[in-house]
């Protein structure tokens, strides 16, 4: 192993691992999944991610699994990296799959995605209603604490 390699194997070791396993026999969605952390593990910022490649990756993610929250990752990350216009179209179409229609996280994520694209109001309404679906009492403190931080800034 050249010595160059050996370096980001010690300063990183599961990119290395996974860089070592993924060439090795099909792909699945476990490999698929560890890729998707170690892009994120080696961003030093949410900004500097390399959305395109995630999202690439949760599109192959989804070829292999039928999975809602899949599918709210891959709205999330398209969202990064194409605007959030593209992942709350992505939304509109997971809102009729009832295994997640009524989840907390779908709300977070829209209300999310409108306080990117400017809309306030929308946000905060969805921060609200995230929070009134979330049954751990972090997550709704959190999520109301969004809704309030909007409010005040309207």
């Amino acid at each position: 192993m050249p010595d160059t390699e050996v370096e980001d194997l010690l300063r990183n070791p599961g990119v290395g691992l996974l860089t070592e396993a993924l060439p090795r026999g099909a792909t699945g969605p476990y490999q698929l999944q560890a890729a998707i952390a170690a892009i994120h593990d080696e961003a030093p910022t949410a900004e500097a991610t390399d959305w395109p490649q995630i999202v690439a990756l949760y599109e192959l993610l989804l070829r292999l699994s039928d999975s809602p929250v899949v599918a709210l990752n891959h709205a999330v990350a398209v969202a990064m990296a194409r605007g959030a216009d593209a992942g709350l179209d992505l939304l509109g179409k997971l809102e009729t799959d009832q295994r997640i229609a009524g989840d907390h996280r779908l709300h977070a994520v829209r209300a999310h995605l409108l306080e990117m694209s400017g809309d306030h109001g929308g946000a905060r309404r969805s921060y609200e209603k995230a929070a009134s679906l979330a049954t751990s009492l972090p997550q709704q403190r959190y999520l109301n604490t969004r809704a309030a931080r909007l409010a005040e800034n309207q």
